[in-house]
């Protein structure tokens, strides 16, 4: 047997377990043995029932008496009488059925789950079961819970896994023994036997400890073997041109903040070099990135080089041309706008201009990928909000230079600091943490439904002095479920209602690309006063007499996000507002509370990966596909142990090749983030 033996070769395991397995791509002995539990039940210390207090309990009984019925509302009600020699209490179990024929028996149960005041009295609920003489022998009631497996419940998954122990004392390390030295760290082979099969709460501790540490170095690890490979590669030197970017930035209306400053001149000095540039500007809303970009386009076309700037939708790459050319007016530069707008001959005028360099500046959706773009001499592709694309999308756009092209990535979200070295452990990063000079911070408040009057005469006013205003729904069409507010069914109560004298737009998903870039343009040349809108209004839109955003439901929307959504004002010298809208029959929740007193995206960024976790907000595609089972990308002391270990094992010359299976997670890790 080995890490790759079909999973159906193991003992216990047919065809029809095999189906279960397969469908949640459990194929193999390898995708068992690293199938973690869930959590772990403790059942070492149980109390006696006369000694429970309200709050999670653990207690060995056994069931006097149990029966199932149907409430009214439809669902299932398991009541069970558990006792010891100490006393009586009730367990209650809903929508478990099983439970009564589980638990018809003489046998001795732990029950572990919670003791509290339900239905008139206090009560064990939906407690977990094992039953004492199913335990595991030599495993000191400390018992694997796994997530249910198309009705393989979790008992059967560890009595598989169980007959797989002898296999798993004969793993292989798969790190080098002076990392595991150091690090002080447990054994491969007994961290995957103890995380199963653990005997105690400290050695159950070190197993996690261990698989953590793996999960990160790989992926630090892949980021520093691509890092190592991008540096190896010829790309083109475009040398700086000071005067020609001083007097850029001395014709620009404003002046340059110290963190554009700082992120231009690391980005001119990269582009000056073989090596080809591979960083990231990280910009707080409002804090500048395309203006930072384009002293990076000045510099390359008058070296004669073009630019590419991608960006995810047509709305936002019109406003990146009309700022570019805004920008670079005066400085004999051609900037042209391609996206799925453009057609027949002019697309093909378009394509031939490109081709032949006329075009020194070329802004985009994803049509800038497509094969009959031919660039004459591309030195610099700009990604912009660069995580909503794929690896082959960047890949495929990279190739159309003979060298490598300089890459400048460019994104709007704050990403924290953990984050930022796993998921782009390979880039250089630059951080705009600055709003430019002049701008206010913008007075965010939780307001409260009840009190929706007053709001409406505070925004009336406003508008009365020349301010526009968004408001923000969740939902585009009406849902007879639940109490969300609807875009239409909002847009159609303030047309007819309060603001029935105002002009208000619409704006939502739905809507075609041109019409969403109708509205957005009535909006900004002031035909709306109100602007009703979903998030399609989230990343990049720039209306400086937006002052005022009302977020309807704002409990729906995650931190980040409502971050994002508040950046779409506070774009001029005026005073913004922001106004949160909960539901007054329950409190505020804490990221509610958060984003009310600090305007600061990076700190904000930090809370929310502490409250929701990286999948809810990064997507399930970066945080599923990086294999995290145990280890957390908020654990920024072991991710910074980590990236030191993965540094030491390329500097002192490891080969991957000694260690098999980190060579083969390294090398998934490596596929997944190469731009090279």
């Amino acid at each position: 047997m080995n890490f790759d033996t079909p999973i159906n070769y193991i003992k216990g395991v047919g065809p029809k377990l095999s189906e279960k397995f397969a469908s949640v791509s459990i194929n193999n002995v390898r995708d068992l043995i690293y199938y973690f539990p869930r959590n772990h039940e403790d059942f070492s210390h149980p109390e006696t029932i006369d000694k429970i207090r309200p709050g999670n309990v653990v207690i060995k009984a056994r069931v006097e008496s149990i029966e199932t019925r149907r409430t009214r509302k439809g669902f299932s009600m398991t009541t069970a009488t558990v006792y010891d020699s100490s006393g009586k209490i009730q367990a209650t179990w809903f929508n478990q059925p099983y439970r009564e024929p589980q638990l018809k028996s003489d046998d001795e149960f732990y029950f572990a789950g919670e003791y509290a005041f339900s239905y008139n009295r206090f009560q064990l609920l939906n407690a977990r079961v094992e039953k004492i003489n199913d335990m595991q022998p030599g495993t000191d009631e400390i018992v694997s819970i796994y997530r249910q497996i198309k009705f393989l419940k979790t008992q059967a998954i560890r009595k598989i896994l169980l007959s797989l122990r002898p296999f798993i004392s004969t793993i292989p390390e798969s790190l080098p023994e002076s990392i595991i030295n150091r690090q002080k760290l447990m054994c491969l082979s007994e961290a995957l036997d103890s995380i199963h099969f653990p005997n105690d709460i400290g050695k159950l501790n070190k197993a996690n400890h261990r698989l953590a540490f793996d999960e990160l170095f790989q992926l630090l690890l892949a980021s520093q073997l691509n890092k190592k490979a991008n540096s190896q590669l010829v790309g083109y030197k475009i040398p700086f041109l000071q005067h020609i970017v001083k007097d850029l930035v001395d014709k620009l209306p404003y002046k340059l903040t110290n963190a554009q400053r700082i992120a231009a001149w690391d980005i001119l000095q990269d582009l000056e070099k073989e090596i080809p540039m591979n960083r990231m500007v990280q910009g707080d809303v409002g804090s500048g990135k395309t203006v930072v970009a384009g002293i990076a386009m000045l510099q390359a076309a008058k070296n004669d080089y073009q630019s590419v700037i991608m960006a995810p939708t047509e709305i936002l790459a019109i406003q990146h041309a009309e700022t570019l050319s805004n920008m670079l007016e005066g400085f004999d530069i051609k900037v042209g706008l391609l996206t799925g707008k453009v057609k027949g001959s002019k697309r093909q005028l378009l394509y031939d201009v490109i081709a032949s360099g006329e075009i020194d500046v070329i802004v985009g959706t994803h049509a800038v990928l497509q094969e009959k773009v031919v660039y004459k001499k591309l030195g610099l592709v700009v990604i912009d909000e660069q995580h909503r694309f794929g690896v082959n999308q960047r890949q495929a756009l990279l190739s159309k230079s003979k060298l490598m092209p300089h890459l400048l990535s460019m994104t709007a979200t704050p990403i924290p600091r953990s984050l930022a070295l796993t998921l782009y452990g390979e880039l250089d990063i630059s951080v705009l943490n600055e709003k430019p000079v002049g701008r206010l911070p913008i007075i965010t408040k939780l307001w409260s439904d009840s009190k929706r009057t007053e709001l409406y005469e505070e925004i009336d006013n406003m508008i009365k002095e020349g301010r526009q205003a968004y408001v923000i729904c969740s939902l585009i069409d009406d849902n007879v479920d639940n109490e969300l507010k609807s875009v239409e069914q909002e847009y159609k109560k303030l047309k007819t209602g309060v603001f029935k004298n105002l002009k208000i737009g619409l704006l939502h998903g739905k809507l075609s690309a041109d019409e969403k870039a109708r509205i957005m343009d009535e909006f900004k040349n002031g035909t709306y006063h109100i602007l009703v809108s979903t998030t399609v209004v989230e990343v990049g839109v720039d209306v400086p007499n937006a002052t005022i955003m009302i977020i309807e439901d704002s409990e729906r929307f995650g931190l980040s996000q409502l971050h994002q959504l508040r950046g779409r004002v506070g774009r001029s010298s005026f005073q913004s507002y922001c106004f949160l809208m909960y539901d007054n029959k329950s409190k505020p929740s804490q990221r509610l509370l958060e984003i009310e007193k600090s305007n600061d995206g990076f700190h904000l960024a930090e809370v929310d990966l502490k409250l929701r976790g990286p999948g809810e907000i990064y997507g399930k595609m970066q945080h599923g596909v990086l294999n995290l089972q145990i280890a957390t990308l908020s654990d920024t002391k072991l991710i910074a142990e980590c990236s030191k270990e993965a540094k030491y094992f390329v500097e002192n010359g490891y080969e991957l090749v000694q260690y098999s299976e980190l060579e083969r997670q390294v090398n998934y890790y490596q596929r997944l983030t190469t731009l090279n």
